[in-house]
């Protein structure tokens, strides 16, 4: 949230420069407030789980939320109860008139897939397609992102020769981005995936920018220089305990997964795991709530302004 400090203050020269959000009192004065009104797109197959580890991090905030959880209807879902779904989600059919301020669209274990052999790509591409006049910022998430990134800019996704797995080093780029204020010049995150977004790639398009990329893992974050839409190919939302439970189930299948890298102490997979991301996760989604989605959305959500962004490719 911004500090409130009079406009003459020495410091706010300083904080100002640090990236600190500063708020004059004419500003304060004249803000109107209301919840904000968040989707939550679910495309994991461990919906609850994955429920529990976004609401975490969307709840450590003092702006108060009003949650829509969205789940796809063309798909049918085989790990979730469908009880569950019935009495806590909604499909895109049943809001697709309706207004958000910010929308997270999650990871789904389908990436070996091409994006048109996945059953729901098409309902998927509605939902892009609607967040671009509908919602004012967007959080894409593994997955998810590299879907944003082919679905709006055509951004190719790539099949990587093993699986990305473990807790990878991140550098910032760009520490004067809004979505990055607090972040650390180094920092680590989770990746869990067969297929990675070239950063070389998405630096080619206009309008979008690298902010954070891994040695090891490569891109990390992107978004459009106006912070209406996010891309994240990590999951900073994971559970301290979420990469050892895939290794077991990988290990219980038969896949030849190695150990997650940089997760277990010494790297030893009998020992436990060391949480080196938590911090992080917690302020990148603090920071896209107030900067993205808070300090720009109208107070009027009818009124959003469609974000314009090259033509889709072709369903």
């Amino acid at each position: 949230m911004p500090v409130n400090i009079p406009r003459d203050l020495p410091a706010r020269a300083t904080l100002e420069a640090e990236n600190v959000f500063v708020m004059s009192d004419e500003r304060a004065t004249a803000q109107d407030i209301r919840p904000l009104r968040i989707a939550i797109v679910n495309l994991m197959p461990t919906k609850i789980a994955t429920e529990t580890h976004l609401l975490r991090l969307l709840g450590n905030t003092p702006i108060q939320l009003e949650i829509t959880l969205l789940h796809m209807g063309s798909h049918a879902s085989q790990n979730t109860p469908p009880g569950h779904l019935d009495a806590f989600y909604a499909t895109f059919d049943e809001v697709r008139g309706d207004t958000f301020d910010g929308l997270v669209i999650t990871g789904a274990p389908v990436e070996l897939l091409p994006f048109e052999d996945v059953d729901y790509w098409d309902e998927l591409c509605e939902v892009l397609d609607w967040s671009r006049d509908h919602v004012y910022s967007t959080m894409h998430v593994c997955w998810g992102a590299q879907a944003g990134l082919y679905r709006h800019y055509g951004v190719p996704k790539r099949e990587l020769p093993e699986k990305m797995f473990g807790v990878f080093d991140h550098e910032v780029h760009n520490p004067h981005n809004r979505l990055l204020s607090g972040f650390d010049e180094v920092f680590g995150a989770p990746h869990s995936r067969h297929t990675t977004v070239e950063a070389a790639d998405v630096a080619h398009v206009p309008g979008l920018e690298v902010l954070v990329t891994s040695p090891e893992a490569g891109l990390y974050l992107a978004a459009t220089t106006d912070g209406r839409q996010v891309f994240v190919t990590g999951h900073p939302e994971y559970d301290p305990d979420t990469l050892h439970m895939e290794y077991v189930r990988d290990r219980d299948r038969g896949l030849d997964t190695a150990p997650p890298l940089h997760y277990y102490v010494n790297d030893d997979p009998s020992s436990p795991p060391r949480v080196t991301w938590r911090s992080h996760a917690y302020l990148l989604y603090s920071n896209w709530l107030n900067y993205c989605v808070y300090q720009g959305t109208p107070y009027d959500r009818a009124t959003i302004a469609p974000r314009e962004s090259p033509s889709p490719p072709p369903v």
